[in-house]
């Protein structure tokens, strides 16, 4: 049994802590337990600033999974949204005898609770533009989602290991740190690449629908600001090519340039997070291949992320 980790900070500083403060007010209609320096947990994050969705959040050390937490979500998996059905505009449904308040159910896997989300909170005049393309007659619509989670699936299954088995790299491993860099350099590169080749996204942008922000821009995000983190603690850097020594790429990279300059200045990114030097100390742990998370306990062992 993995020890619990009783070093890491237990609440989130700067952007972060004034956001988290601001929705720290019980909310049993929607509530979302979290870890500030988690990824995944940002990603949910972000889709709550973005709409501004009423919600109550509940920091928690996933590394000591309480009782209470665990009887939402088996698993114990961070984030978890808790919904109390019928308690809510979005989610009240009509019986014979008037509104019927369910008990609460629980949801995870962060891919899961964006769209959910999006879905639920779907009024664009209370909660603004649907983050995935919305609408069922028009094929151009029905294809354009379908081709966000389609590149969503591209983050979850190759950019974001890339990054763990990058950052995770040490000596011993039976790759090299050039391996490692190059495999993950490929998945941001094809990112890059489809963005270039979309005609709304080319060579306008930023976002990768164009200037509409959305769920593709979400998945990566929170992993974009935490690319200093392999600059930081591993040799070479991230290594994505400077400018003017990109050879036939140059192009790719600048659209690159262009959807991550944007990204770590969005405001619902930058309102989730936390102080840099924090998230330093908090993933010294992932770059010395320590971290007891099911994360880092996944890429050490070279299986599928939980």
């Amino acid at each position: 049994m993995a020890q619990i980790d009783t070093s890491l900070l237990p609440h989130p500083t700067g952007a972060a802590a004034r956001f988290a403060a601001s929705h720290s007010s019980e909310h049993p209609p929607l509530k979302l337990y979290g870890g500030w320096f988690c990824p995944f947990v940002q990603r949910a994050w972000i889709v709550l600033a973005e709409k501004n969705v009423p919600h109550q959040y509940v920091e928690i050390n996933p590394y000591k999974k309480e009782k209470h937490f665990l009887d939402l979500n088996p698993r114990g998996l961070v984030p978890t949204l808790s919904i109390e059905l019928g308690s809510s505009s979005t989610t009240a449904t009509a019986t014979a005898g008037g509104n019927t308040k369910e008990k609460q159910r629980a949801l995870y896997e962060s891919t899961v609770i964006c769209e959910y989300l999006d879905e639920a909170y779907a009024d664009e005049a209370r909660y603004g533009p649907r983050l995935l393309p919305a609408g069922d007659g028009d094929e151009e619509v029905v294809y354009q989602r379908a081709r966000s989670r389609l590149w969503m699936n591209h983050v979850v299954t190759r950019v974001v290991p890339g990054f763990y088995r990058l950052l995770q790299h040490t000596p011993e491993k039976g790759y090299s740190i050039e391996e490692a860099r190059e495999v993950f350099l490929k998945g941001l590169r094809e990112f890059a690449q489809e963005m270039l080749d979309s005609p709304g996204s080319g060579r306008g942008g930023p976002w990768f629908l164009g200037e509409r922000f959305g769920l593709v821009d979400v998945m990566l995000a929170p992993w974009a600001k935490r690319l200093f983190l392999i600059d930081h603690y591993k040799p070479g850097g991230v290594g994505i090519p400077k400018k003017g020594e990109r050879g036939g790429d140059e192009e790719v990279w600048a659209r690159w340039d262009r959807w991550f300059d944007a990204v770590v200045e969005r405001e619902s990114v930058k309102a989730t997070w936390s102080e840099e030097d924090k998230y330093i100390e908090a993933y010294k742990r992932y770059a010395e291949d320590t971290t007891q998370s099911e994360v880092g306990q996944a890429t050490r062992k070279g299986l599928s992320l939980p």
